[in-house]
């Protein structure tokens, strides 16, 4: 081969070779960037989830059945507590 071939064959090979090293490099910090995304939507779908509890306790205590609810479950506890306490100083 004559040195112009030769040349070219080098500054091809120097060319290939960067862009396989930038091109290396770029998936791999895609694939972090994957990684952050996906703990962000999972983040986004507990605080989702949160959300939809929240609204349902406001929903439960803003109506007339879930405070009833609310006092009913309220005094059953306090009278099972103090049954409890009845029967240990018996």
């Amino acid at each position: 081969m004559e040195t112009p071939a030769w040349i070219l064959v080098f500054i091809l090979s120097i060319t290939l070779f960067l862009f396989l090293v930038v091109g290396i490099v770029l998936i791999i910090k895609l694939i972090g960037v994957a990684k952050e995304a996906k703990k962000i939507v999972i983040q986004g779908q507990n605080i989702a989830e949160k959300a939809d509890d929240i609204a349902d306790n406001v929903r439960d205590m803003t109506t007339v059945g879930g405070l009833v609810k609310h006092f009913t479950e309220s005094y059953l506890n306090k009278a099972d507590k103090k049954a409890k306490r009845t029967k240990k100083e018996k």
